[in-house]
């Protein structure tokens, strides 16, 4: 990248309306270093409450999500600390937020991600509340210590479907893109 190119990243961000960005390795002291900026970000943009609570519950499952479902495929460390590499924008326009993710995602897990991201979008807010229930009732974990309510969350919490897309990378990873539209 030249080093005008610097100006032309900017100007993107700008017009895009991007407000947050951060690409890197995910922590707990990452989210709470996001979350205080973006709390500034919104009261001086003068955001209702609520508006803030929905945008900061989106944000924290999505970030979980991220932080609980990296995949490495790879025994080289350059590659590992590539695909433990996430990107998340957060961006604000015409009174929406728009929060985005990116991560790597072994090809294998892709059918079952879609098939969970299928159903949530097939579901309307009341059958959003009543799986979200029950699957807290259930209290079923995985193998990373999840019981699966993330995806339901960010869809109960964001009022809208989720957008994804997965761009193959090579035969054993892609790149997994989720588009979350909070109004």
């Amino acid at each position: 990248m030249a080093i005008t190119d610097v100006y032309d990243f900017y100007r993107k961000m700008e017009d895009e309306k991007i407000i947050l960005s951060f690409k890197g390795e995910f922590t707990a002291d990452l989210l709470t270093s996001i979350l205080h900026i973006l709390e500034s970000k919104m009261n001086a943009l003068s955001i209702s409450t609520k508006m803030k609570k929905r945008v900061f519950n989106v944000l924290v499952e999505c970030f979980q999500n991220l932080y609980h479902h990296i995949e490495t495929q790879e025994d080289d460390e350059k590659a590992v600390n590539l695909q433990k590499s996430a990107l998340i924008m957060i961006k604000h326009a015409d009174d929406k937020f728009i929060v985005r993710t990116g991560n790597h995602v072994g090809n294998e897990g892709i059918p079952e991600l879609k098939r969970k991201l299928a159903m949530v979008n097939a579901l309307n807010t009341d059958e959003l509340r009543d799986l979200y229930k029950n699957k807290l009732k259930n209290d079923e974990r995985s193998a990373k210590g999840t019981a699966g309510l993330g995806l339901i969350d960010i869809a109960r919490k964001s009022k809208g479907k989720l957008e994804y897309e997965f761009l193959e990378i090579d035969k054993d990873s892609s790149f997994f893109c989720l588009n979350v539209v909070i109004e």
